[in-house]
C-alpha cells in the first residue's frame, strides 16, 4: 500500500487516510485520548508531560490530546491534575504543543471539572478522599460543587448544591479555558461531559435531583451541558475542531441511556460541536477500570449509532488493540477516529506499528529521520540473515 494522494492500485487503509475537521486536517485516523497523568503542581505541565505526550507524536499519532485539563483549581480530580485556568497554565503548554505540531500531530486538549469526583487521592496512594495522610504531605481536602448535595459513592466526601450564581461561574470558567487552550496553541478542543465528572453529573437522573431550570425532566437536565458547549463555541475559533466527549450510558438502572445521548447529541450538532467522542459509564464510580471482563471494542456500538442516528463525526475507544480491529470499524463507517489509550503507554509507536502492519508503510518513509534511517538498514539486514 501507498500513500494517500499517489496512484496506487492498492487502496490506503482508512486508518491512514487524512481526515479534515474544520480548518484542521489530520494525517491518519489514530488519536490519543487524554489519560489523567496526576503529575502536575498547581496545574501546571511539567518536562514530564512534554516527554509522555511528545513520544506520541514520534509515535506517528495524528491527533494527540492532554489529559483532562481542569478549569478551575477546584475542579481538579487530584492535587496531580493539570490546569488551564490562568495564562500561566496556558504558557506552560506552549512548548508542547509547539512540539507536537513541529512533529505532524495536531495537539488538543480536554477540559473539565471534576464536579464531586474532586479532591481526591491519586490512584496510586490510594485512590479515595483526601484524609489526614495527604494532608500531612501538604495535599489538603478542598470543597466540592455538584449539582445535588449527594456523593458519588459512600464515603466519599458531600458535594454543595451548586448556586445559580455557582453554575454561571463555572460556565465562565469554561469559557476562559478556551481561550486560554487557544493561546497554548491548541488546534482540537474537547469538553468533557463524561464519566461522572461535573458536566456528567447534571445530565444523569441519577445524580441531579434538582427542581429548577437545571434539573428535572431530559431538557433540564442538558441545560448546563448545552449552555457550556455555547459559551466554549463562542470563544473557541470556528475553523477549530470542537469535541464534546460523553458517557453514551451510565449503565445503571434508570440512568442516562443511549437515546438520551442521541437527543444531545442533535442538540451540540446545532451549537457547533464537531465531533462526539463517544465513551460510556463512570456515573457511580471508575469508568475506565472494572472488575467485569469486557469485549474488544465494547463501546463500539455507542459510536456507530450516535453517527448514523445524528450524522455526525464520532469517536471510538476501549480496547481496540490491533490496527486491522481499527480499520474494519472505519470501513464499516462505525466511527471517524480511533482513541488509543492504554495501548499507547503499552506501545507509544502504535500507530507507526499499525502502519506497517496495514503494509500502508513498508520502508518507514513515514518514520521521523533520525528513526527511519536506521530502522531501514536494520530491516534489510533482518532479511538477509533470515530473520524477516
Amino acid at each position: 500500500m501507498t500513500k494517500a494522494g499517489t496512484d496506487t492500485e492498492t487502496e490506503t487503509p482508512l486508518l491512514f487516510s487524512p481526515l479534515t475537521l474544520g480548518g484542521v486536517t489530520l494525517k491518519n485516523r489514530v488519536v490519543i485520548s487524554p489519560m489523567c497523568q496526576y503529575s502536575a503542581q498547581d496545574g501546571l505541565a511539567n518536562d514530564w508531560h512534554s516527554v509522555h505526550l511528545g513520544q506520541y507524536a514520534l509515535g506517528g499519532s495524528a491527533l494527540v490530546f492532554c489529559e483532562a485539563a481542569a478549569v478551575e483549581a477546584r475542579g481538579r480530580i487530584t492535587h496531580g491534575d493539570l490546569g488551564i485556568w490562568s495564562a500561566e497554565h496556558a504558557a506552560a503548554l506552549k512548548p508542547i504543543t509547539s512540539f507536537l505540531r513541529a512533529h505532524g500531530a495536531a495537539p488538543g486538549m480536554q477540559i473539565a471539572h471534576a464536579g464531586r469526583k474532586a479532591s481526591m487521592q491519586r490512584p496510586w496512594q490510594g485512590h479515595g478522599p483526601l484524609d489526614e495522610s495527604d494532608s500531612a504531605r501538604g495535599e489538603t481536602a478542598w470543597d466540592i460543587v455538584a449539582p445535588s448535595a449527594e456523593p458519588v459513592s459512600d464515603g466519599s466526601l458531600m458535594p454543595h448544591e451548586m448556586s445559580l450564581e455557582d453554575i454561571a461561574t463555572v460556565q465562565q470558567a469554561f469559557a476562559d479555558a478556551a481561550g486560554y487552550t487557544d493561546d497554548a496553541g491548541f488546534e482540537v478542543l474537547e469538553l468533557h461531559s463524561a464519566h461522572g465528572y461535573l458536566s456528567h453529573t447534571f445530565l444523569s437522573p441519577t445524580s441531579n435531583h434538582r427542581n429548577d431550570a437545571y434539573g428535572g425532566d431530559r431538557a433540564g437536565r442538558m441545560r448546563f451541558t448545552l449552555e457550556t458547549v455555547e459559551k466554549v463555541r463562542a470563544v473557541w475559533p470556528a475553523h477549530k475542531p470542537f469535541f464534546v466527549r460523553i458517557s453514551t450510558v451510565d449503565g445503571v438502572e434508570g440512568g442516562w441511556d443511549v437515546e438520551d445521548s442521541i437527543a444531545l447529541t442533535a442538540e451540540m450538532k446545532q451549537r457547533g460541536v464537531d465531533v462526539v467522542d463517544c465513551s460510556s459509564g463512570g456515573i457511580a464510580g471508575m469508568a475506565t477500570t472494572t472488575r467485569d471482563p469486557l469485549p474488544l471494542g465494547f463501546r463500539l456500538p455507542f459510536s456507530d449509532r450516535i453517527r448514523r442516528d445524528n450524522d455526525i463525526a464520532t469517536m471510538t475507544h476501549g480496547l481496540i488493540l490491533h490496527a486491522d480491529q481499527a480499520e474494519e470499524i472505519l470501513q464499516a463507517g462505525q466511527a471517524d477516529l480511533i482513541g488509543i489509550a492504554r495501548g499507547a503507554l503499552y506501545n507509544p509507536y502504535w500507530a507507526r506499528h499499525a502502519a506497517h502492519e496495514l503494509g500502508f508503510d513498508p520502508g518507514f518513509d513515514d518514520w521521523p529521520d533520525q528513526y527511519g534511517w536506521w530502522l531501514t538498514r536494520r530491516e534489510a539486514h533482518l532479511k538477509s540473515i533470515g530473520a524477516r
